[in-house]
């Protein structure tokens, strides 16, 4: 009679094992494939665009939330985006560009940073004010997508009356289970923000108080709040790469100034072309880039004296930018060009234009690199 012999069922560990190797291997995949740049239209989705072919390739469909800010998680495979008309943040799986969840925020969600496993997203909560949920449900006015442009003809921002406005928030989110945490209470049009470079300090900007507020970023009690020149506008803000100085920009003033890192006092006021927004230092660290988006120009500074070394065209409202992931080119999002533009980062040359963007707001990149909005 012929034995019969039942294999032995495979162990627990080496179970694990193979998921381990399965999702390692995908990892693996996703870092191979392609550098890209995820760029926010408002008016028609996030585009991706090759960056080794420097070509728009699809266009994810969340055109009509009017996607704004954006970030990525660590490894690159879920896109997260505000989105101003569906007061919510879309959580995108990269490879599919599909949205797989929503978290709903509140009214004029913004600007989006990710950092040790949580997001961060400023908004508005408006007349209801509350946390996220708490206000009525319906369509939310439409925030202008440039304050001192919609004055034309005036001064900056002259148009606001910020004081007798709700402060702006910042939802904190677990990544884990996408949950909104908490929300932090801000100062008025909360802006850009920034990480002390040990991740436990949140710094944001705030565009109708003329400050900068500092909290604890995991539990977001306030530590202390910087005073701005009054009018100035903060909008950018950078930490430099040896965690010494920020860097803030004044759009109204047409300034940026240098903060010491452990004082918050101000060391420097630089003067820069007309409404200074996105500012990012190089991928070594050498230069300073702000982008004077009412001079559509981009700036370049000594990262160290933050002496002037040259101003390079570019299209209308470029707010925000990127270096590729290999450092070698700049990516400016001109919102009222449609398009991206594309510099040589040494030269400063310009090398193409990418269109078919309208009104292109945000951009970052994967691999992750240096830009206005994602900083390493």
């Amino acid at each position: 009679m012929l034995e019969t012999r039942i294999s032995p069922r495979p162990p627990r560990r080496s179970l694990a094992l193979a998921c381990a190797l399965v999702l390692g291997a995908s990892a693996a995949a996703h870092a191979a494939a392609a550098p890209l740049a995820y760029v926010t239209s408002e008016k028609a989705g996030v585009g991706v665009i090759d960056l080794d072919q420097m070509t728009l390739t699809q266009t994810f469909p969340v055109g009509a939330d009017g996607p704004r800010g954006l970030s990525l998680n660590a490894d690159g495979t879920r896109l997260l985006v505000a989105n101003k008309n569906t007061d919510d943040l879309a959580v995108i799986d990269t490879a599919t560009g599909k949205v797989v969840k929503r978290v709903k925020i509140g009214k004029n969600p913004e600007y989006v940073r990710v950092r040790n496993g949580y997001a961060y997203v400023t908004y508005e909560p408006g007349e209801d004010g509350g946390p996220p949920g708490a206000k009525p449900e319906g369509k939310p006015e439409a925030k202008g997508d440039n304050k001192p442009e919609a004055n034309a003809g005036g001064k900056p921002g002259a148009d606001d009356d910020d004081a007798n406005k709700p402060p702006a928030e910042i939802a904190i989110i677990d990544m884990k289970n996408w949950h909104v945490i908490r929300s932090v209470t801000s100062g008025h049009e909360t802006e850009g923000i920034e990480f002390s470079r040990d991740g436990q300090m949140m710094l944001v900007t705030n565009e109708g108080d003329d400050t900068v507020s500092v909290y604890h970023a995991r539990t977001g009690a306030p530590i202390r709040t910087v005073k701005l020149a009054p009018g100035g506008r903060p909008r950018g803000i950078r930490l430099s790469p040896d965690g010494k100085h920020y860097v803030v920009t004044l759009e109204s003033l047409s300034k940026l100034v240098v903060i010491d890192a452990h004082t918050f006092e101000v060391l420097k006021t630089v003067d820069t072309k007309l409404g200074p927004y996105g500012v990012a230092y190089g991928p070594n660290g050498q230069r300073l880039f702000v982008a004077a988006a009412r001079d559509q120009t981009v700036q370049v500074f000594d990262g160290h004296t933050y002496e002037h070394i040259a101003d390079v065209p570019v299209g209308k409202r470029c707010w925000h930018f990127s270096f590729t992931p290999d450092g070698s080119k700049l990516m400016v999002a001109c919102g009222r060009s449609d398009a991206v533009y594309v510099l040589d980062a040494k030269s400063y040359q310009p090398v193409k234009q990418i269109g078919d963007l309208p009104l292109a707001w945000g951009i970052v990149t994967y691999p992750h690199s240096d830009g206005s909005i994602e900083s390493h």
